[in-house]
Protein backbone atom coordinates (compact mmCIF):
# COMPACT_ATOMS: atom_id res chain seq x y z
CA UNK A 1 0.00 0.00 0.00
CA UNK A 2 1.18 3.69 -0.45
CA UNK A 3 2.24 5.25 2.32
CA UNK A 4 -0.33 7.50 4.30
CA UNK A 5 0.31 11.41 4.30
CA UNK A 6 1.70 12.81 7.01
CA UNK A 7 -0.46 15.36 8.90
CA UNK A 8 0.53 18.42 10.70
CA UNK A 9 1.21 18.30 14.31
CA UNK A 10 2.93 20.17 17.17
CA UNK A 11 4.20 19.93 20.21
CA UNK A 12 5.63 21.82 23.07
CA UNK A 13 9.14 20.95 25.24
CA UNK A 14 8.21 23.12 28.13
CA UNK A 15 11.34 22.71 30.35
CA UNK A 16 12.71 24.38 33.60
CA UNK A 17 15.32 25.00 35.62
CA UNK A 18 15.98 22.10 38.48
CA UNK A 19 17.60 21.77 41.55
CA UNK A 20 19.76 19.08 39.59
CA UNK A 21 19.41 21.01 35.92
CA UNK A 22 17.01 20.98 33.18
CA UNK A 23 13.41 18.91 33.51
CA UNK A 24 10.97 19.00 30.95
CA UNK A 25 7.11 18.48 31.00
CA UNK A 26 6.40 14.94 30.06
CA UNK A 27 3.35 12.50 29.92
CA UNK A 28 2.57 8.84 29.32
CA UNK A 29 0.25 8.01 26.71
CA UNK A 30 -2.17 5.45 27.58
CA UNK A 31 -2.04 1.69 26.81
CA UNK A 32 -4.60 2.41 23.96
CA UNK A 33 -3.89 4.75 22.44
CA UNK A 34 -4.11 4.91 18.89
CA UNK A 35 -0.38 6.51 18.13
CA UNK A 36 2.79 5.83 20.04
CA UNK A 37 0.78 3.77 23.07
CA UNK A 38 2.78 3.73 26.16
CA UNK A 39 5.36 5.99 25.32
CA UNK A 40 6.51 8.97 26.96
CA UNK A 41 5.87 11.81 25.04
CA UNK A 42 5.68 15.81 25.05
CA UNK A 43 2.52 17.10 24.86
CA UNK A 44 1.13 17.76 21.40
CA UNK A 45 -0.98 16.72 18.97
CA UNK A 46 -2.46 17.06 14.91
CA UNK A 47 -3.02 20.72 13.74
CA UNK A 48 -6.74 21.82 13.69
CA UNK A 49 -8.94 24.04 10.89
CA UNK A 50 -9.04 26.43 14.04
CA UNK A 51 -5.71 26.93 15.00
CA UNK A 52 -5.29 29.53 11.75
CA UNK A 53 -7.36 31.89 13.12
CA UNK A 54 -5.15 34.24 14.95
CA UNK A 55 -6.53 34.10 18.83
CA UNK A 56 -8.13 37.17 20.59
CA UNK A 57 -5.69 38.94 22.74
CA UNK A 58 -2.63 37.43 20.35
CA UNK A 59 0.32 39.37 20.75
CA UNK A 60 2.92 39.68 17.12
CA UNK A 61 5.20 36.74 17.79
CA UNK A 62 7.92 36.34 14.61
CA UNK A 63 5.91 33.43 12.98
CA UNK A 64 4.23 33.49 9.75
CA UNK A 65 1.15 31.04 7.90
CA UNK A 66 1.59 27.27 8.53
CA UNK A 67 4.25 28.22 11.89
CA UNK A 68 2.23 30.44 13.45
CA UNK A 69 -0.60 27.90 13.49
CA UNK A 70 1.62 25.72 14.27
CA UNK A 71 2.70 27.50 17.43
CA UNK A 72 -0.91 27.37 18.25
CA UNK A 73 -1.51 24.20 17.82
CA UNK A 74 1.41 23.19 20.30
CA UNK A 75 -0.31 25.68 22.82
CA UNK A 76 -3.91 24.56 22.44
CA UNK A 77 -2.36 20.62 22.89
CA UNK A 78 -0.24 21.29 25.77
CA UNK A 79 -3.67 23.50 27.69
CA UNK A 80 -5.39 20.48 26.48
CA UNK A 81 -3.16 17.76 28.19
CA UNK A 82 -1.55 19.19 30.62
CA UNK A 83 -3.47 22.46 31.61
CA UNK A 84 -0.81 24.64 31.46
CA UNK A 85 -1.28 27.73 29.21
CA UNK A 86 1.43 30.07 28.08
CA UNK A 87 0.83 33.64 28.31
CA UNK A 88 1.60 36.46 30.61
CA UNK A 89 -1.00 38.83 32.69
CA UNK A 90 -3.19 40.95 30.33
CA UNK A 91 -4.08 44.60 30.56
CA UNK A 92 -7.23 45.59 31.81
CA UNK A 93 -10.11 43.94 32.57
CA UNK A 94 -11.33 40.51 31.19
CA UNK A 95 -14.11 42.59 29.54
CA UNK A 96 -12.40 43.91 27.29
CA UNK A 97 -11.92 40.56 25.76
CA UNK A 98 -14.33 39.22 23.19
CA UNK A 99 -17.61 37.58 24.75
CA UNK A 100 -16.62 34.33 26.28
CA UNK A 101 -19.06 32.20 23.68
CA UNK A 102 -17.52 33.63 20.42
CA UNK A 103 -14.28 31.79 22.23
CA UNK A 104 -12.65 28.27 21.61
CA UNK A 105 -12.30 26.42 24.55
CA UNK A 106 -8.56 27.77 24.98
CA UNK A 107 -8.94 31.85 23.76
CA UNK A 108 -11.81 31.16 26.92
CA UNK A 109 -9.22 29.44 29.27
CA UNK A 110 -6.77 32.71 28.62
CA UNK A 111 -9.71 35.17 28.87
CA UNK A 112 -11.20 33.29 32.32
CA UNK A 113 -7.75 33.23 33.73
CA UNK A 114 -6.75 37.13 32.25
CA UNK A 115 -4.07 36.41 30.08
CA UNK A 116 -2.33 37.33 26.91
CA UNK A 117 -1.04 34.59 24.44
CA UNK A 118 2.45 34.17 24.51
CA UNK A 119 3.15 32.78 21.39
CA UNK A 120 6.26 34.65 20.95
CA UNK A 121 8.26 33.20 23.81
CA UNK A 122 8.12 29.44 21.78
CA UNK A 123 11.21 28.63 19.79
CA UNK A 124 10.74 26.34 16.77
CA UNK A 125 13.65 23.65 17.06
CA UNK A 126 12.85 20.43 15.24
CA UNK A 127 10.79 18.55 12.99
CA UNK A 128 10.02 15.33 12.35
CA UNK A 129 8.25 12.80 10.24
CA UNK A 130 6.37 9.09 11.47
CA UNK A 131 7.99 6.48 8.98
CA UNK A 132 6.22 5.30 6.00
CA UNK A 133 5.48 1.79 7.36
CA UNK A 134 2.87 3.63 10.34
CA UNK A 135 -0.52 4.00 9.30
CA UNK A 136 -1.05 7.13 11.35
CA UNK A 137 1.73 9.91 10.53
CA UNK A 138 2.38 12.97 11.53
CA UNK A 139 5.09 16.02 10.47
CA UNK A 140 6.12 16.93 13.94
CA UNK A 141 7.20 20.42 14.87
CA UNK A 142 8.66 20.40 17.77
CA UNK A 143 8.79 24.12 20.06
CA UNK A 144 10.68 25.07 23.39
CA UNK A 145 9.26 27.04 25.68
CA UNK A 146 10.83 28.20 29.33
CA UNK A 147 7.72 27.29 31.79
CA UNK A 148 8.66 31.13 33.33
CA UNK A 149 6.34 31.57 30.69
CA UNK A 150 3.74 29.64 31.82
CA UNK A 151 0.78 29.51 33.81
CA UNK A 152 -1.27 26.52 35.68
CA UNK A 153 0.21 23.48 37.19
CA UNK A 154 0.20 20.30 35.41
CA UNK A 155 -2.46 17.34 35.61
CA UNK A 156 -3.12 14.37 33.99
CA UNK A 157 -5.96 13.53 31.67
CA UNK A 158 -8.06 11.08 29.55
CA UNK A 159 -4.69 11.14 26.73
CA UNK A 160 -1.24 11.85 28.78
CA UNK A 161 -0.74 9.86 32.28
CA UNK A 162 1.78 10.49 34.59
CA UNK A 163 2.04 14.57 33.38
CA UNK A 164 5.32 15.94 35.28
CA UNK A 165 8.37 17.58 35.62
CA UNK A 166 11.20 14.88 34.71
CA UNK A 167 14.82 15.70 35.50
CA UNK A 168 16.93 15.23 32.59
CA UNK A 169 20.32 14.20 34.73
CA UNK A 170 18.23 11.31 36.19
CA UNK A 171 18.02 9.40 33.12
CA UNK A 172 14.71 9.48 31.14
CA UNK A 173 11.72 7.90 32.06
CA UNK A 174 11.00 4.48 29.94
CA UNK A 175 9.91 3.64 27.43
CA UNK A 176 10.74 6.35 25.27
CA UNK A 177 10.59 6.87 21.77
CA UNK A 178 14.12 7.34 20.03
CA UNK A 179 12.52 10.54 17.97
CA UNK A 180 11.38 11.62 21.77
CA UNK A 181 15.18 11.18 22.99
CA UNK A 182 16.24 13.20 19.68
CA UNK A 183 13.99 15.93 20.19
CA UNK A 184 14.99 16.46 23.58
CA UNK A 185 18.75 16.01 23.34
CA UNK A 186 17.99 19.12 20.96
CA UNK A 187 16.36 21.19 23.49
CA UNK A 188 18.80 20.18 25.99
CA UNK A 189 21.49 21.57 23.93
CA UNK A 190 19.38 24.42 22.99
CA UNK A 191 19.11 25.69 26.69
CA UNK A 192 22.84 25.18 27.50
CA UNK A 193 23.83 27.25 24.73
CA UNK A 194 25.80 24.22 22.41
CA UNK A 195 23.13 23.74 20.03
CA UNK A 196 24.15 24.40 15.68
CA UNK A 197 21.74 26.78 14.33
CA UNK A 198 19.01 25.63 11.99
CA UNK A 199 15.83 22.89 12.64
CA UNK A 200 16.42 19.52 11.95
CA UNK A 201 14.93 17.11 10.64
CA UNK A 202 14.17 13.44 11.69
CA UNK A 203 12.90 10.90 9.83
CA UNK A 204 13.40 7.78 8.30
CA UNK A 205 14.98 6.43 4.76
CA UNK A 206 14.91 2.71 4.10
CA UNK A 207 13.90 2.26 8.06
CA UNK A 208 16.91 3.79 9.63
CA UNK A 209 16.94 7.00 11.62
CA UNK A 210 18.05 10.20 9.17
CA UNK A 211 18.34 13.61 10.44
CA UNK A 212 18.50 16.47 8.30
CA UNK A 213 19.70 20.34 8.78
CA UNK A 214 17.63 23.28 7.49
Amino acid sequence: AAPVRPRLAASLVVFRQGAKGPEVLMGRRGAGARFMAGQHVFPGGAVQRSDARRWVGEEENGFEGTVRALARAAVRETFEETGILVGRRAEGAASSFAPAGCLDPVEAAYRERRLTPALGALRLIARAITPTRSRIRFHAHFFLVDERHCIGDPCSGEELEEVRFYPTRDGLPEPIADVTQFVLRRALAIIDGSAPEGVPLYSYVGGMPRIRWG
